[in-house]
């Protein structure tokens, strides 16, 4: 049986890829390479260079390779620039995510695994936030994630096809043994902005607002190593290749940590003093988004491995300094 895993040169699903190898699954990789890179995939992994939104091409792709399931990580995930340009968005996660669930359904495809976001819930009255609170997302990113997941439980009513919807919170680290990690220079995630700066490579941190209902005035957030999360996808495929049910499950841990503790942590692991800089609130920006996981642990015997943020940060911080090699050679 081979996998489908669209957006596969990118930073989680390169990561599933390398979850599904370990695990002796076939894999091939569809990416358009707008935010991936094609080096990230291994090189015994077939790779088409292509849009999970093109029909025809997903189509052949399923038929020439006898694919019988998908993992769908391919989109946009910036939250700010989701608000900038919400039509960028709802066509790149949601129209293309019709498209992809088109030609899965069309050519026979019966397990669908969904990158979803805990953006879905908005700022959420509970904490932890159990998979069944309101969803009342606050950007066009947490919106155009949920009209796909609207789609695949109506599409899973009518056709034959299951499916696990998995809410990420907050993703962070790279693989342990250095083989793949967080690589856009775009990139807006907290931890990698922190490395970068206990690196030199920036000048400092922004921290966007403390005046937050928390501890410390600035966002909780619930981080989970990207290791963890891409096994938590191989349970959910099992859980599906066994006749499971389709179901929509939160990733994370279960415990939130600050901006200022996670640069607390990243000065603390690399040793370097770098500087903040306090700015304006973002758009879009709960206070707090912790998961409720016990749904997960429940239904997929799933447990973290990598539970720990000073681990997480540590293998951010190695392959940010493998990173930096890597381009420092290819200058």
């Amino acid at each position: 049986m081979t996998i489908l895993v669209t957006g596969g040169a990118g930073y989680i699903g390169s990561h599933m890829v390398l979850a599904l190898l370990d695990a002796g699954r076939k894999v091939v990789v569809l990416d358009n390479l707008s935010t991936g890179f094609r080096w990230i995939v291994p090189a015994d992994v077939t790779f088409v260079e292509g849009d999970c939104g093109d029909e025809g091409l997903v189509g052949d792709i399923i038929r020439q390779h006898d694919i019988d399931a998908i993992a769908h990580f391919a989109g946009s995930i910036v939250v700010p620039d989701s608000v900038s340009d919400p039509l960028g968005y709802y066509l790149n996660n949601t129209v293309k995510s019709r498209a992809l669930l088109s030609a899965a359904v069309a050519n026979g495809v019966t397990r669908f695994i969904f990158s979803s976001t805990a953006a879905v819930y908005g700022d959420a009255a509970e904490s932890p936030i159990s998979e069944t609170a309101d969803l009342r997302p606050l950007s066009p990113y947490g919106s155009s994630k949920l009209m796909t997941e609207i789609m695949l439980r109506d599409s899973a009513l009518a056709y034959p096809l299951t499916y696990v919807a998995l809410r990420y919170f907050n993703v962070a680290g790279a693989d342990p043994q250095g083989r793949s990690g967080q690589s856009s220079q775009r990139a807006t995630h907290l931890i990698k902005v922190a490395t970068q700066a206990a690196l030199g490579q920036r000048t400092h941190v922004d921290v966007f607002g403390t005046d937050y209902p928390t501890p410390d005035g600035t966002c909780l957030r619930d981080y989970i190593h990207v290791s963890d999360l891409a096994n938590a996808h191989l349970a959910a495929l099992a859980h599906l290749e066994s006749g499971g049910a389709s179901t929509v499950l939160n990733c994370g841990y279960g415990t939130g940590h600050s901006v200022i503790e996670v640069i607390e942590a990243v000065r603390r692991v690399s040793g370097v003093a770098f500087s903040t800089t306090i700015v304006p609130r973002r758009a879009g920006d709960p206070a707090t988004l912790v998961a409720g996981v016990s749904r997960i642990h429940d239904l997929l015997a799933w447990r973290p491995a990598l539970d720990d943020l000073d681990t997480i940060i540590a293998h951010a911080l190695a392959w940010e300094a493998a990173l930096a090699e890597r381009q420092q050679r290819s200058s």
